[in-house]
C-alpha cells in the first residue's frame, strides 16, 4: 500500500484490476470500483483523481505484476527465470487481460502512459542487479546494457504472446535468452 492512501487501498486496487479484467479499460470507472471494493466514490477520487491515476496505482501497488528478482548465480539462469515470470505474466488469465488492457489503453492515454512508463522504468532498476552481479563475475560486458537485454527478451515474449497468439514453452524461452546472450551468428 502507498505511504498515503485510504485504509482500503487494496480493495480498491483489487476491484480496479478485477473490473479491468472483467470489461476492459473502457467498462472501468470509479463508480463500479466504490460498488465493487465497498469504498465510497469521494474516498476514491480524493486519492485517485482520474481513472487512469487509479490504474497506475492498482498496477504498481497490488502487486498482481510483481516479480522476483533471481539470483542463481548465472546470468543465463536469471535471465531464464525472469524470461518465464514474464510469460506466467503474459499469459496468467487475470495477468494477461490487465496487461494487454493497460498497454492497448495507454496507447492514446497519455496520463496512462506516464505510469506504464514508470511501472517498467521501476521494473529495469530492479532487474539491473542482475546484470551488476552477472558483470562482477565476468559473464557480462561491462558496457552491455540491461535495458537493451531485456527489451529484446521481454519484446520477443510480447510478440509472440500478445502479437502472435503464441504461448511459448520453457524450452523456447531457453532458446530466447541463448540467441540474445550468444547472437545467431556461428
Amino acid at each position: 500500500m502507498p505511504a498515503s492512501g485510504p485504509r482500503r487501498a487494496q480493495d480498491v486496487y483489487a476491484a480496479t484490476l478485477a473490473l479491468l479484467t472483467e470489461h476492459g479499460y473502457d467498462g472501468l470507472t470509479i463508480e463500479g470500483v466504490a460498488a465493487r471494493s465497498g469504498v465510497n466514490k469521494t474516498t476514491i477520487y480524493r486519492w485517485w483523481p482520474s481513472k487512469d491515476a487509479l490504474l497506475g496505482a492498482a498496477l504498481t501497488d497490488a502487486g498482481l505484476l510483481e516479480l522476483t528478482v533471481p539470483d542463481t548465480g548465472s546470468l543465463r539462469e536469471d535471465l531464464c527465470a525472469l524470461v518465464e515470470q514474464i510469460l506466467r505474466l503474459l499469459t496468467g488469465r487475470a495477468t494477461g487481460a490487465v496487461v494487454t488492457a493497460v498497454l492497448g489503453a495507454a496507447t492514446h492515454r497519455p496520463e496512462l502512459a506516464g505510469f506504464t512508463r514508470a511501472f517498467f522504468a521501476d521494473r529495469l532498476r530492479r532487474e539491473r542487479i542482475v546484470f551488476e552481479r552477472a558483470a562482477d563475475r565476468g559473464e557480462l560486458r561491462p558496457d552491455a546494457d540491461p535495458k537493451l537485454v531485456m527489451d529484446l527478451l521481454a519484446g520477443a515474449l510480447w510478440l509472440r504472446v500478445l502479437g502472435r497468439g503464441e504461448t511459448p514453452r520453457k524450452a523456447s524461452v531457453r532458446e530466447l535468452v541463448d540467441t540474445v546472450l550468444t547472437g545467431v551468428t556461428p
